[in-house]
């Protein structure tokens, strides 16, 4: 399928500012729809559904329409972010095989050689590097199932690809910063984490709803309405 979605202009601080006024709008209920995607988190397979499911929560909050927390337990995209984590693990298992002919040198308690140390810290650099560029890369990948209707996992990436293209610094500090943000909840003895995991979440969710109002939304809506 031909994909026609464009570059973004990506907006670091708008999205930062926009995230922490959608959180002020309904603060309490936004708090119950993050613990709520914890919880569901938890069951096997569900993480990514339960965040496109709070996508979808903090969309109707920021339209000013009625959102209920219960909507993070919905199960109809479950598939498509299902084959999605598939992709992930099968990925990790590949990038993490030429380990498992590492491991009998680890085991065996002797002194790893020159050549052994010359492929194994460079491979896990590269690794390391691949795994930020693939992530970065397939950034908009949960908002275009969760919000855009886009339930081919081949398409969200290729329109993400498209979509993150000349932006890849700029979505990498990004999520850098909003990270870095989230972990200052944990080290502020826990109670800063009811602030800044909802504000990471509200942050990528503006991301995602400024990117989809910049590419053509009747396009994203045609291509949902043939993948279903």
């Amino acid at each position: 399928m031909d994909i026609k979605a464009k570059p973004i202009d990506f907006k670091f601080n708008e999205y930062l500012s926009k995230g922490y006024e959608l959180l002020k709008k309904d603060f309490g209920n936004i708090l119950l729809a993050v613990f709520f995607c914890i919880i569901m988190s938890i069951i096997p397979f569900c993480g990514f559904l339960a965040m496109g499911n709070l996508y979808k929560f903090l969309k109707k909050v920021n339209k000013g329409q009625q959102a209920s927390a219960v909507e993070i337990f919905n199960f109809d995209n479950f598939t498509s972010y299902f084959i999605l984590q598939l992709i992930i693990i099968g990925g990790v298992l590949l990038f993490y095989i030429p380990i498992l002919f590492m491991l009998p040198i680890i085991k065996s308690g002797q002194e790893p050689s020159e050549n052994f140390l010359l492929f194994f810290i460079p491979y896990f650099v590269i690794l390391y590097i691949a795994i930020i560029i693939i992530s970065i890369k397939g950034f908009y990948i949960p908002g275009l199932i969760s919000l855009g209707g886009i339930k081919d996992i081949k398409t969200a990436w290729s329109m993400s690809v498209v979509m993150s293209k000349n932006n890849l610094l700029s979505i990498f500090l990004f999520s850098l910063v909003v990270s870095i943000l989230g972990q200052l909840g944990i080290i502020l003895c826990g109670i800063g984490v009811f602030l800044t995991i909802p504000f990471i979440y509200t942050t990528h969710y503006c991301a995602f709803e400024d990117a989809f109002e910049q590419v053509e939304n009747d396009e994203i809506k045609e291509i949902g309405l043939k993948n279903e």
